[in-house]
């Protein structure tokens, strides 16, 4: 059967002949380009590092808004263990989701003001510590600098490069259900990676036990990673059973990986099933009007698939995500050559299905969130776009991964040491472009977030000072941002549930406009 090698560099006749010398003393030597790509590399992880500190930074000017002003008197109120029983009962059966929403409002607004920066750095630190296990498994060396600049572009094309940036890191409610769900399964994957490489029985057990609970878990904090993910793993699964030739990546030498992939899935099963037979579910369902999925119902969710990927492919800086990856495979391919040669081999058709397979799961994942946003939101719902995380995150990685790959084979086969440092511009140059792109949403959002906490402040102290003084009715002036909910939102006080909660976090009986 004809195979593919992923690394083949290193298969000469020994480190002693005279071209291999030559080779390796042009793609090492001093001012050669295997630095010129991990200084482009450092550049490009200093300007996205930068963005995300200042992300993470304006956690602390976080102030309430929309479900913030339900979730701080429900937890203040009913405590972690009575907002998970209010969850399940009346609002949507979410039940991780509500456990997760008392912790971090246990506390007040602390917990949401430190949120954003703990999500920046356990997703980076989880992508980055999987994609050094990914090179290894292909017994490739880890350039840590190119690998950290890759992982940072994604996370801040993931965080500011969408019409919600504000939503996707810094508020609460969203963050939790749709970001924090790719943080748990990316630190999931990693758990089960290193429990293969541990060698012992319990390390694998507790892995398959743990795959299980905390897929569970993700089944009830978000129905489109519920999808994302269960269709990724089912794939996994699959593929990776010893017939199909990629337990060669050692990775799966035995049944673990397919086990592993079965016991998450059942887990997002399990949770599925939790939420959607719970009260609350229930509830939630009677509020939208029943759509029966019709060829008319079928044709309008692919019209809304379809606007949430131009809306995808409108925004070019995400070509960065490709880039970055570019720079990452040169940085590989101008590495030493590996002595003895130590490639993977795998089948070409192999080689083929991993190129091929992230585009229909992803296509379909990101189908089932256009479907679950109509019937959840009605017409409008695809416009939700916090909701897109689940699948953005692996569209980012998969853009990497290709990018690593075609910068590999262009290293590889690039002999001339200028048509090697043209690559690396070109590459680097996008990459640069597209991060500094987000500098101008970074800085929008920045302004409309402290201009937002100052004046907030200064009315949170008034309307303190006025309940402290005994008063039942307050004015409240709404302070929008991130096209959220304010009190105030709809004309009708007994359905504004945002004016309602905000005066039950104050004590009060009643906001009033100013």
């Amino acid at each position: 059967m004809s195979r593919t090698t992923i690394s083949e560099r290193g298969e000469g006749d020994g480190a002693g002949a005279p071209e291999e010398r030559e080779a390796a003393g042009g793609a090492t030597g001093a001012g050669g380009p295997s630095r010129v790509p991990g200084g482009v590399a450092l550049v490009v992880a200093a300007g996205a590092a930068a963005l995300l500190s200042v992300g993470a930074f304006l956690g602390l000017y976080v102030r309430p808004t929309s479900d913030d002003w339900c979730a701080l008197w429900k937890a203040r109120d009913m405590g972690v263990l009575g907002i998970t029983s209010d969850f399940y009962l009346t609002q949507n059966g979410r039940v991780a989701n509500a456990f997760l929403t008392g912790l971090v409002y246990s506390d007040g607004m602390r917990g949401p003001k430190l949120l954003p920066a703990f999500l920046v750095v356990a997703l980076g630190a989880g992508v980055f510590l999987l994609a050094r296990e990914v090179l290894r498994a292909l017994r490739l060396p880890f350039p840590a600098v190119a690998g950290a600049a890759a992982v940072l572009v994604l996370e801040a094309l993931l965080f500011f490069a969408g019409t919600r940036s504000y939503q996707v890191l810094l508020w609460a409610p969203a963050t939790i259900s749709h970001t924090f769900p790719c943080v748990l399964g990316v630190w999931a994957v990693l758990g089960a990676v290193w429990a293969v490489r541990c060698r012992r029985r319990w390390a694998r057990g507790a892995a398959v036990g743990s795959a299980v609970v905390l897929g569970t878990a993700a089944g009830t904090l978000s129905e489109p990673f519920v999808a994302m993910s269960g269709l990724i793993a089912a794939a996994a699964g699959v593929l990776c059973l010893p017939r199909f030739g990629l337990p060669r990546l050692g990775l799966a030498r035995d049944r673990f990986a397919s086990v592993w992939c079965a016991a998450w899935c059942a887990g997002l099963l399990i949770g599925l099933v939790l939420l959607s037979t719970s009260p609350g579910a229930r509830w939630r369902r009677a509020q939208q009007p029943e759509r029966p999925l019709t060829l008319e119902e079928a044709g309008e969710t692919l019209r809304d698939w379809a606007r949430m990927w131009e809306t995808i492919g409108g925004q070019w800086a995400y070509a960065g995500a490709l880039a970055a990856g570019v720079l990452l495979g040169l940085v590989l391919a101008f590495a030493p050559p590996p002595r003895p040669a130590t490639g993977v081999r795998l089948p070409k058709r192999a080689v083929l299905v991993l190129a091929v397979l992230p585009v229909p799961l992803i296509a379909l994942g990101s189908l089932v969130a256009a479907y679950g946003l109509r019937g959840g939101y009605g017409e409008s719902g695809w416009t939700y776009a916090r909701t897109w995380t689940s699948f953005l995150v692996p569209f980012l990685i998969a853009l990497c991964g290709y990018g690593t790959w075609l910068g590999h084979r262009a290293g590889r086969r690039l002999a001339t040491r200028p048509a090697r440092l043209a690559v690396v511009v070109v590459a680097g140059a996008v990459a640069v472009a597209c991060t500094a792109a987000l500098v101008a949403p970074v800085r929008t959002m920045t302004t409309q977030a402290v201009a937002r906490s100052l004046a907030w402040d200064r009315q949170d102290a008034r309307i303190r000072a006025e309940a402290a003084a005994g008063a039942r009715e307050v004015t409240y002036r709404p302070l929008f941002i991130g096209g959220l909910a304010e009190p105030f939102f709809t004309p009708v006080y007994e359905r504004d549930w945002a004016a309602r909660c905000a005066a039950a976090h104050y004590g009060v009986d009643r906001l009033n406009r100013p």
